[in-house]
């Protein structure tokens, strides 16, 4: 990889080079091939697609539609099988809505674990409560791992639903999915894949792994904000109802009765994302092109490298040390994780702190919040130096107090 090459690819970098950008987990930054695609949209056609019958509209519809093509050979998936939401959270809701309420009954069981982003397992805290079913976690072992073994201690035979993270937002762990997959269909149970944090960045070939849904977002994959994307078993899609009505999702409606479209499109209501999906498209396009095992194998190499260095400081508390990929959950001992990020952004290091929307891992490490680090593709050793001078400065800033 040819990491100055790939950081001229992104205007954020060029405009800012002295700039540490180390909240991928958060937000991707976008390189010209995406911004010129959406530009290229607006300024060249700039209308809806599907039922115009003129010929800005076919391009826009070819040009939307062979989009969704290309993310699904992204994943190994089938045309048919890519649904396009505004999000990883919206396509997680849309399994817990439709298929949950639909197809979860009283005393059935949903497992889900304490490392999940909220919005993959508050949609089936909401199902369970509605449908009087049972949430269970699988427990995590001492590092905060899901292990094969404690997924086991959880699943029986009124396991309908398996709620799971392919990669932790907080502590970068990834998760033995292929296996637990293979255990929760013994039981005849579906398995909703989390993989926001895994698609950007590794391989992922649904069919390989035998998932039922995964949802991911296009923001954090280089593409742009508000999609995201729903794969699901095209039996198990055409079995779902949809969750919104009105414009494109209809196929023949009367007074008193209405039918649906086949799907994806009886899930995408109204004028849909077509910038976006194009967008997001060119990103995977161009992930592609660097490679993804490529890309992995930098972020995973820049971790390492800077969790050596944080070894080395004493007072930080790194939560994920021997993690696979390249986040970094630490803390400053004695220092809330917000007042922290202020002097890194003094630094020109940008970083998070919190949650992370995901409380029950924070509260598992027995903390309030981290402070998170996450590489990418454009990033940098210099950029590890930075971090470390950074993770220094905010150590004797308030060792002052």
């Amino acid at each position: 990889m040819d990491i100055l090459k790939i950081r001229n690819d992104f205007p954020v970098l060029r405009s800012n080079p002295n700039l540490a950008y180390l909240d991928s987990a958060a937000m991707a930054l976008k390189p010209d091939c995406v911004i010129d695609a959406v530009d290229d949209y607006y300024r060249r056609l700039g209308v809806n697609v599907h039922r115009g019958v003129y010929g800005l509209s076919y391009q826009a519809t070819d040009l939307y539609e062979e989009a969704r093509e290309v993310i699904a050979k992204f994943i190994n998936a089938s045309f048919d099988e890519i649904v396009f939401t505004r999000g990883a959270s919206a396509s997680l809701n849309l399994v817990a809505q439709s298929y949950g309420m639909s197809f979860i009954e009283e005393g059935d069981e949903v497992i889900t674990t304490p490392l999940e982003h909220h919005s993959s397992h508050m949609p089936w805290m909401n199902v369970c409560k509605m449908k009087k079913a049972t949430l269970k976690y699988v427990p995590l072992d001492k590092d905060g791992r899901i292990t094969v073994e404690a997924f086991k201690s959880v699943l029986t035979e009124k396991t309908k639903v398996v709620a799971i993270t392919h990669v932790s937002n907080v502590m970068g762990y990834i998760t033995p999915i292929k296996e637990i997959i293979q255990l929760a269909h013994e039981v005849g149970a579906v398995v909703s894949l989390d993989g926001a944090q895994s698609v950007p960045h590794m391989v992922v070939d649904v069919k390989d792994l035998d998932c039922d849904f995964l949802s991911f977002s296009g923001h954090k994959l280089c593409g742009p904000t508000g999609i995201g994307i729903l794969y699901g078993k095209k039996e198990l899609l055409e079995k779902m109802p949809p969750v919104e009505f009105g414009g494109d999702m209809a196929d023949t409606v009367y007074e008193q009765e209405m039918t649906f479209k086949n799907s994806p499109y009886k899930f995408e209501t109204g004028t849909p994302m077509i910038s976006s999906a194009i967008g997001l498209a060119r990103a995977c396009e161009y992930l592609n092109s660097i490679g993804l095992d490529n890309i992995g194998k930098h972020e995973y190499y820049l971790k390492n490298l800077a969790v050596e260095e944080l070894k080395k400081i004493p007072g930080i508390t790194v939560y994920n040390p021997d993690c696979e990929t390249g986040i970094i959950s630490f803390n400053i001992d004695g220092v809330h994780p917000h007042d922290a990020a202020s002097v890194f952004d003094n630094d020109k290091v940008c970083i998070r702190a919190g949650h992370h929307c995901a409380q029950l891992i924070t509260r598992h490490l027995g903390t309030i919040g981290t402070l998170r680090a996450s590489f990418y593709l454009y990033n940098t050793e210099e950029d590890v130096k930075e971090f470390v001078k950074a993770v220094k400065d905010a150590k004797d800033f308030f060792g002052q107090f």
